[in-house]
Order: structure tokens, then sequence, then C-alpha cells
């Protein structure tokens, strides 16, 4: 098992481009989310895939169980999902020790972009770039578990970000 620490950012401009390493592409999707665990397939690049079970511990720490699986076995469970599939394109910029995830979605919540640092520990300083902005680590209106179930076009089309029963049957 190993444990997770790491804080996450809106971004606020677009000169971490010039700083890309490399990117990958993602579709992901939630198969259970209960309270802080999850269980997440994620397919990399339409060519590997990987089943992620995540339990936080604190708004910067989780548990995380990660376990390689067949691509054809990883398609099949995105039918098996709740709510919406993720996509997104990851972006990996190195700076000052660190590499900065910098993820911009697309599909359902197509017009966010957000970077995650981890981290070695939860008081590990970091340097912030200027391209950070407002810092949305604990806010679960930008875990991605949350992101399926009440996507980021929702919030501008009127949807209350933090309206509990908004997209959600009842009955």
């Amino acid at each position: 098992m190993a444990a997770e620490i790491e804080r996450k950012f809106l971004v606020a401009g677009d000169s971490w481009r010039a700083l890309v390493r490399d990117r990958s592409r993602f579709r992901q999707a939630y198969l259970a989310n209960r309270g802080t665990t999850s269980v997440r397939v994620r397919i990399f690049d339409d060519a590997a895939a990987r089943l992620t079970i995540k339990s936080g511990k604190s708004e910067m720490v989780r548990d995380e169980f990660e376990y390689p699986i067949p691509l054809e076995d990883a398609e099949e469970m995105l039918a098996l999902r709740l709510g919406a599939v993720i996509e997104k394109t990851r972006y990996r910029v190195p700076l000052e020790g660190h590499v900065w995830e910098v993820d911009v979605f697309s599909g359902e919540n197509e017009g966010l972009v957000l970077a995650e640092i981890e981290l070695s520990a939860p008081d590990e300083m970091f340097a912030k770039p200027l391209w950070l902005g407002e810092e949305v680590t604990g806010d679960p209106r930008y875990y991605n578990s949350e992101l399926a179930v009440r996507p980021f076009k929702n919030w501008r089309d009127g949807t209350v970000p933090g309206d509990q029963d908004a997209g959600r049957e009842t009955g």
C-alpha cells in the first residue's frame, strides 16, 4: 500500500505549456464511491488500464491501491460506472525538483484545468509557479469522483456545485 499526498490547484493561465515534458490521455470511471473510499478504472492512451482503490485519511493524504488490468476488462467496466466517464489529458511539468500534473479536462468537464503536485510529506515545501490559481485541495467539487456525478459544465449552467442533490436520482 502506498500513501498518496497531494495538493490540488486551479490553473490560471497557460504559461505551463512551454514546460511540458510529456502527456497522456485518460478515460476513467468510478465503479464505487462511498464516503472517503472510491474504486476507479482508468484507461491510459487507449493502450493500458489500471484499477485503483483510494481511501481518504485527510484532505491531503489517502491510501492508494493500484493494479494493472486487461484493457478489454477496463472497457467493459466503463459500462458499470457511476455518472459520466472522466476524459482528460494529463501534462507532466517538471519544476524545481517536483513534477506537476496538469489535467485539461474534456467531455462533460471541458473548461476545467487543474494542477496537482505529489509530496513526500504533508508539510513539504514546494515552489508555486505563477500559473497556479486558487488551491482546491480538500474541496470535494474538484474530486474526479464528484466530477463524474456533477460535471463542471453544469456549474456554468446554473447548477450549484455544492448542491448535494444536483444530478442524482431519487426514489
